[in-house]
């Protein structure tokens, strides 16, 4: 069995400018901020990041905007940071932030579909609005469909509550959140985990992301930073 244990800094040394990034995390609950700090600190550039929000400032996804290290942020909702209208409206060209909508049920499955490996779904969330401009309408037994494409990455960085080394992952209570279906929609998944244990001591009825999907595994994630 290939040894997926590592530091933070090794985890995400290939992460290069203009990567695309799925991060895990609900308001940067179940958001893993050993990754995201080590982000920072390499300070990759032009990162598109695919979340369900913008975090906080000071908090997961929040911490690489205020750092301007994102091009482009796909999420469902950021009206709990202020730094995302900020970037968005700045005069300055290259701080500015490219922000892509997407209603959270649309983004959740598209996220799934990706993972599933399906060229789409249809959807009527909606149907009739800026939701659907540019996008295609197919009507079926008389109703109308936006044909949704399924999104995927390069990276996807996930947090774990107990990972054992070969990468099985049990999320506690809501920190599960997009984690497990962003593990199966990336190319290289990184599992920045709060405890990591042996093979066999996880009871296989509390995995939620099989082991077969994580690349990487990072230990020393905060249990009490949800």
């Amino acid at each position: 069995m290939a040894d997926k244990m590592m530091t933070a800094r090794d985890a995400i040394a290939d992460i290069k400018d203009g990567a695309v990034i799925m991060v895990g995390g609900f308001m940067a609950c179940g958001t893993p901020e050993i990754l995201i700090d080590a982000l920072v600190e390499k300070n990759v550039k032009d990162l598109t990041i695919i979340c369900n929000d913008a975090g906080v400032p000071g908090r997961g996804v929040g911490k690489l905007l205020t750092n301007a290290q994102i091009k482009t942020l796909i999420a469902s909702h950021v009206g709990l940071n202020p730094e995302v209208a900020q970037r968005m409206n700045t005069d300055v060209e290259e701080d500015k932030l490219e922000c892509i909508l997407i209603p959270q049920g649309t983004l959740a499955e598209r996220i799934r579909a990706g993972g599933a490996g399906l060229g789409g779904f249809l959807t009527p969330t909606g149907v009739g609005t800026i939701v659907a401009e540019g996008k295609q309408v197919i009507n079926v037994e008389g109703r109308d469909y936006l044909l949704e494409m399924p999104l995927k990455a390069d990276f996807a960085l996930i947090r774990g509550s107990v990972t054992d080394k070969f990468g099985n992952t049990i999320y506690n209570g809501t920190t599960q959140t997009f984690n497990p279906m962003m593990a199966t929609a990336a190319e290289t998944v990184i599992v920045g985990a709060c405890e990591v244990v042996e093979v066999g001591e996880l009871d296989p009825n509390n995995v939620r992301t099989s082991g077969i999907f994580v690349d990487r595994i990072v230990e020393g994630e905060k249990p009490w930073q949800i």
